[in-house]
């Protein structure tokens, strides 16, 4: 059994409050007995437009979110995910990059994950969203050793594309991480039946740590809220912890034995057949 943590915030513009308010839920998972964490997409900013984003963000090198998360895993000697900073982009003017981190117990960085599906949307009075007018996307999807289980790794919008799911459950996935900041309406009607399809098509555990509630003020440029409900779902499609709304931790114990379980009773990523259209 591992027990998991999942660290539900309520990111705004101000770095600083961001990472102080991650680094308190650390602590309270990790006082909480969990061995492993993961924390929201976007961690470190959510800014309130495209000019705040570039007058904030820093390169991988020298941000202090990713520093200090670094810290309490070596601290903690806990293995953390961070769902994903918002960092510059290496080599371009004007873009950035969405990348998760897996933190090992000694607080070195263990593998790295960037976003590979852009949020496009247009929501009608919630907001229209064009994640790649300002952020690279990721080439390369991942798979990756957290020493307790071999971890797929995805964010947010991926959520949609369920043959990545399938791949990464193919190349040797057991636990899927969908760490996220689901928008408020799109989370009412998918949020729930989308992750547990994926645990359910793939036979893995599922953990989607989720930004939570509105993140920035009536007098900011950008109002925007997010969903919350951080999930973790076992391979049957059972949800395990649901951290509804607000800021916070909860937890789960997970069985990878129920992998196994799972994937024979129903042995779906091993009954492909060619076909034709």
């Amino acid at each position: 059994m591992t027990r998991v943590a999942l660290v539900q915030t309520n990111a705004t513009g101000d770095v600083e409050r961001n990472r102080g308010r991650v680094c308190a839920l650390i602590d309270e998972a990790a006082k909480g007995g969990a061995q492993f964490v993961a924390t929201p997409e976007v961690t470190n900013l959510i800014a309130p437009g495209r000019e705040a984003l570039f007058r904030t963000i820093l390169d991988e090198a020298d941000d202090p979110c990713l520093a200090a998360i670094q810290e309490r895993a070596a601290i903690h000697g806990i293995g953390i995910l961070i769902g994903s900073l918002a960092l510059k982009a290496e080599g371009e003017e004007e873009r950035a990059v969405n990348r998760s981190f897996l933190i090992d117990r000694t607080g070195e960085i263990a593998a790295r994950y960037d976003k590979i599906h852009m949020f496009e949307a247009d929501l009608g009075e919630q907001g229209r969203f064009r994640e790649a007018a300002s952020y690279r996307p990721g080439e390369r999807a991942v798979v990756t050793d957290a020493g307790w289980a071999q971890l797929g790794l995805t964010i947010c919008y991926d959520l949609r594309f369920p043959a990545l799911y399938r791949a990464l459950a193919q190349a040797g996935a057991q636990v899927l991480t969908v760490p996220s900041a689901f928008t408020a309406p799109t989370g009412r009607a998918h949020w729930h039946t989308l992750l547990k399809a994926r645990a359910i098509e793939s036979g893995c555990f599922v953990i989607a740590p989720a930004q939570w509630g509105p993140h920035h003020g009536q007098d900011e440029t950008s109002l925007r809220e997010s969903y919350g409900h951080s999930l973790i779902i076992d391979p049957w499609g059972e949800i395990l912890a649901d951290a509804g709304e607000g800021e916070g931790v909860v937890f789960a114990d997970l069985d990878l034995a129920k992998i196994a379980e799972a994937r024979k009773r129903i042995p779906s990523l091993s009954n492909d057949r060619d076909w034709t259209l």
